[in-house]
């Protein structure tokens, strides 16, 4: 699993949540370009994306792994603060998982990492 997110405390916080709940095993990434890299050179089962990120953005990393990636067809679950209608409708049109939004919500993170990774 990547988990992408410029909070160093979130991505430290997912990844300890994943790895002790699901024995996910987690790579991190603080950075657009960090997430570009690693997911162009691994397929992950599942990626978490937050959006509001310096650089490029979320929105952009996730156009980018849609095109033509390794991951291009990997279940990606939005975790972000941004809770508008068009932003959300803009990741579901990229074919976005699941949307959750901040503050993190440990059994919707939880069930939403499971039913990608779990099946």
């Amino acid at each position: 699993m990547l988990i992408v997110d410029d909070e160093e405390s979130t991505r430290l916080l997912l990844a300890r949540m994943l790895t002790e709940e699901l024995d996910v095993e987690a790579q991190l990434a603080g950075t657009c370009e960090q997430a570009l890299k690693l997911a162009g050179n691994y397929a992950y089962d599942a990626i978490l994306l937050d959006l509001l990120m310096p650089g490029i953005g979320g929105i952009e990393v996730l156009t980018r792994i849609r095109g033509g990636s390794a991951n291009r067809k990997t279940p990606v679950i939005i975790v972000s603060i941004m809770a508008d209608a068009p932003t959300k409708i803009a990741c579901e049109s990229l074919g976005v998982s699941d949307y959750l939004v901040k503050p993190i919500d440990r059994a919707a993170v939880l069930a939403a990492v499971n039913g990608v990774v779990a099946g």
